[in-house]
């Protein structure tokens, strides 16, 4: 039986795990939506005034580049490639690695609310 394909459309989640020095956190709340493989979400919170992202999923790959205007009004943006994981109560968890246009990488856990 084949896996139930990821939809992350109208999910909340939140940052439970990140990485040292960035910039998401636990205050940070995201809003998915999704129509097909693509998706795109909007995020805020924390450090975060304001951050969108839009990707594409392709099985349990989620790829994705964003932008984020931080509290201080700083501009930042970069890309991630994540994996998809349901967990065993049907929440989605996504295990992004980041590289920001700066260079600096990392890894971010975030689950569902």
């Amino acid at each position: 039986m084949a896996a139930e394909p990821f939809n992350l459309d109208a999910r909340r989640m939140i940052a439970t795990q990140t990485a040292p020095g960035g910039v998401i956190n636990r205050e940070t709340r995201f809003t998915f939506s999704q129509n097909g493989q693509t998706v795109e979400a909007r995020y805020a919170g924390g450090r975060v005034k304001l951050g969108q992202l839009v990707g594409r999923i392709d099985r349990d790959t989620f790829e994705f580049r964003y932008a984020q205007l931080h509290e201080d009004d700083t501009l930042h943006g970069g890309h991630s490639r994540c994996q998809l994981q349901r967990e065993p109560n049907g929440k989605i968890r996504i295990v992004e690695h980041y590289e920001w246009a700066n260079g600096q990488t990392g890894t971010n856990v975030i689950e569902e609310a």
